[in-house]
């Protein structure tokens, strides 16, 4: 293999979570859509994700296949006996001849655990962003500059990586896909309730504790759009239905709640015919960004990267002197990114986005 421009069989490795990985893809894009030389066959592209990751990387078009890894640099990874596990990803990845494997990581990520994976499996050609030299493990080594040389969105900076060799696309848009049959699916589950009225869907669960918009505020936000006449539709796991039926009793019963009754590809054919998805900064806010849905995203102030990506939204938040801690957890127990954010806000936010634009006439 001589370079980029004869690879057809590529690794993407992104063992990342559902946003991360839809943020990932106009990357993959560029990936697919950049032709090999001398030939007319369309790149094959591979994603290596974690289980969350995987199980929204299905549904996106440009990739070919979805491989699962729970590796052992990951902090979600049970603990194990042995690198039995390891060893036998190695083998499988050598026995697939990938022409190229491309490490996509946050910047605080260290790429080379999986670099020395790919290595391992005799991928030869390997790219990563990588904030210390990666002699061998590196074929192409993009030097990380973030956050010291500049912050970019997520997005731009896994196109930048995969542009550094040559793979570009012009449709930098989020991709997410669902099938006919989950639409029909959504449909038959809105049977019966009043969807002539103007409508949103509230996501009020977050992994992290430190993005989470108070179950408190989220009722009356509920509680006022309702007295505007909007029908609610709340969503959530199953881990989340306590969540949901408490906003609902603070907010007088408003809303229907369809907690742990959608799957992921239910809850995508949801949020594509949602005219509004109001959120944390979790993956469904990624997923309206995908589908075109406007979002008001309730932005806890963790990190700068991760927001909405060409979409109409309203990031919200207050802003605090701890702004930026890229933490799980708030560091000093008071919210007020999220907590300084008056429900009246939200709803403010709310209702701007559900209000079309005017037509211009032509004169």
């Amino acid at each position: 293999m001589a370079d980029w421009t004869q690879a057809r069989n590529i690794l993407a490795v992104r063992l990342d979570t559902l946003g991360d990985v839809l943020m990932t893809t106009p990357a993959l894009r560029a990936l697919k859509v950049s032709q090999p030389q001398n030939g007319q066959v369309q790149r094959r592209v591979t994603l290596l994700t974690s289980p969350p990751g995987a199980a929204v990387a299905r549904l996106v078009p440009e990739l070919d296949e979805v491989l699962v890894y729970e590796a052992p640099w990951l902090k979600a990874t049970p603990p194990r006996a042995s690198s039995a596990p390891d060893l036998e990803m190695v083998a499988f990845l050598r026995e697939r001849g990938f022409d190229a494997a491309v490490i996509f990581t946050v910047y605080s990520q260290n790429p080379l655990p999986s670099a020395l994976l790919c290595y391992l499996a005799d991928i030869p050609l390997r790219l990563a962003h990588c904030r210390e030299n990666p002699y061998q493990l590196l074929t192409d080594w993009v030097r990380e500059t973030e956050p010291e040389g500049g912050i970019r969105h997520e997005v731009q900076r896994q196109l930048d990586l995969v542009g550094a060799v040559g793979a570009v696309t012009p449709d930098e848009r989020l991709s997410l896909g669902f099938s006919t049959e989950a639409a029909a699916r959504v449909t038959e589950r809105l049977t019966g309730l009043d969807m002539a009225r103007p409508w949103a869907v509230i996501h009020p669960g977050a992994t992290a504790a430190s993005r989470r918009y108070p179950p408190e505020y989220f009722a009356e936000v509920a509680r006022q759009l309702a007295e505007r006449g909007l029908t609610l539709l709340f969503t959530g796991d199953n881990g989340e239905r306590e969540l949901i039926a408490g906003i609902q009793r603070m907010a007088g019963g408003v809303g229907q709640s369809l907690a742990g009754e959608l799957g992921l590809e239910e809850l995508a054919a949801l949020i594509a015919r949602a005219p509004l998805l109001i959120s944390n900064n979790t993956g469904p806010a990624h997923m309206a960004a995908a589908l075109g849905t406007p979002v008001v995203d309730l932005y806890a102030l963790t990190n700068p990267q991760h927001t909405p990506w060409q979409v109409p939204s309203r990031v919200l938040s207050h802003d605090v002197e701890c702004r930026w801690c890229y933490s799980s957890v708030c560091r000093t127990g008071h919210h007020l990114c999220l907590r300084g954010v008056p429900p009246g806000e939200v709803v403010a936010a709310a209702l701007d986005l559900l209000t079309p634009a005017p037509v211009e006439v032509a004169r």
